[in-house]
């Protein structure tokens, strides 16, 4: 019963959703036939396979590791990789059908079931960008396809987003380096396989990181589950290197050349998490209306009184903003600009979508009272996820402060 009813207040299928005039859903459909095909594949996804064990998976702290490789049938898990490693149509994927994916699983509003599921999005580009041959053939393929996992290590206890002053080490000795260091706050690190970890290779700074590939099994790796406030079925990590030797062909590209490929990885995260977080917020919006219409209070429905339309109102004003925001930084990167050079919008982009979920989640709960205060697959459900994970949105992946920072750095202010 619960998982039926978390279904229906999951999924945003054409057949039961209201067209309110915040959907961009058919705007990005009508994009091209490709980008149709991504959003009905991954949502036929989210509606079968996701939505109706989201719940559970939530209360059991996470979900069956064969999950990656049924997204990989279902045609979500690789598209946009290498064709030759594995990867699924579209062929020549978009920043529009990144956006596609991003939007379309948050319609669970369970972020850490797509953080700890597609943990490759964000340890796959650093082998394909800086691997040789012969790694990205050990490795790639079978991180695409689902068969095997990699989590990206990159986040220290002392270091939060100053990955500069990162203290990690790995000293070469002979054909090996010498890892040792801690990684956490690592998603999906407890199911891992493999680890593509940052180092200190080199002298302070920038330059001086490297990037590696560490299994779980070598000598040394340990892992401790972290008890989160969110996110609760995502295996959110603390991964150890205690004089762990990493084979000296395991450095991806060169010595000390590891940081543009973490800089990169970060827009792209940050990109990421603001698509997601404006869709949760919007959800919360769209719950709230549903339940306001069937909810009487002192002889009406509740959305029958003023004080209700506006709290809806005020969403919905945050919502259209915050899309509008990312539509147009998606379509700059559409027509060619480089992520990169977007990175103080993207910055803002993301401060932008995780206030707008904050505040979405807070109002929504106020509309639907101790409903959205119960877990579970009630008409509540996805409000009470998404309240508990306004935090890991705000702090993830670059915190407001350090991305305010970061804009007015890049604004040259």
């Amino acid at each position: 019963m619960a998982a039926a009813s978390a279904k229906k207040m999951s999924t945003d299928s054409d057949a039961n959703r209201d067209a309110w005039f915040w959907d961009w859903d058919a705007d990005v459909a009508a994009i091209s036939p490709s980008h149709a095909d991504l959003q009905r594949t991954v949502r036929k996804f989210v509606d079968e396979d996701l939505a109706p064990n989201i719940a559970d998976w939530e209360e059991q702290g996470g979900f069956p590791k064969d999950l990656h490789q049924r997204a990989y049938a279902a045609g979500v898990y690789g598209f946009g990789w290498p064709l030759e490693y594995g990867g699924t149509p579209p062929a020549d994927p978009d920043i529009w059908h990144k956006f596609i994916l991003n939007d379309e699983l948050a319609i669970l509003c369970a972020g850490g079931l797509p953080a700890s599921l597609f943990t490759h999005g964000i340890s796959l580009p650093p082998i394909l960008a800086l691997g040789s041959p012969a790694q990205k053939d050990r490795y790639a393929r079978d991180i695409i396809s689902g068969r095997k996992t990699a989590s990206l290590a990159i986040t220290e206890p002392g270091g939060g987003s100053d990955v500069a002053n990162m203290h990690t080490t790995a000293v070469r000795e002979g054909d090996e380096y010498v890892l040792d260091g801690v990684k956490t706050f690592i998603s999906g690190g407890m199911n891992a396989d493999y680890f593509t970890v940052a180092a200190r290779t080199g002298g302070k700074g920038l330059t001086g990181i490297s990037l590696f590939m560490v299994h779980k099994e070598f000598p040394g790796v340990t892992t401790t589950r972290l008890k989160t406030q969110g996110w609760l079925c995502s295996t959110t990590t603390t991964v150890a290197f205690n004089t762990v030797r990493v084979p000296a062909g395991n450095l991806l590209g060169a010595e000390n050349f590891g940081f543009m490929p973490i800089m990169l990885n970060f827009n792209s995260e940050r990109y990421g998490m603001a698509v997601g977080a404006c869709r949760m917020a919007r959800c919360c919006l769209e719950d709230a209306i549903r339940y306001a219409r069937v909810r009487k209070t002192f002889g009406r429905p509740l959305i029958g009184h003023q004080v209700i339309r506006h709290k809806i109102a005020e969403m919905a004003r945050h919502v259209l903003a915050t899309h509008g925001l990312m539509a147009t930084i998606t379509r700059a990167l559409a027509g060619g600009a480089d992520m990169g050079r977007t990175s103080g919008q993207l910055a803002l982009a993301k401060v932008q979508a995780t206030k707008t979920l904050e505040f979405c989640a807070r109002e929504a709960s106020q509309v639907l009272g101790g409903k959205a205060y119960l877990r579970g697959g009630g008409p509540g459900g996805r409000i009470e996820r998404c309240y508990r994970e306004v935090r890991v949105f705000a702090i993830g992946g670059g915190s407001e402060e350090i991305m305010l920072e970061l804009a007015t750095r890049q604004a040259k202010l």
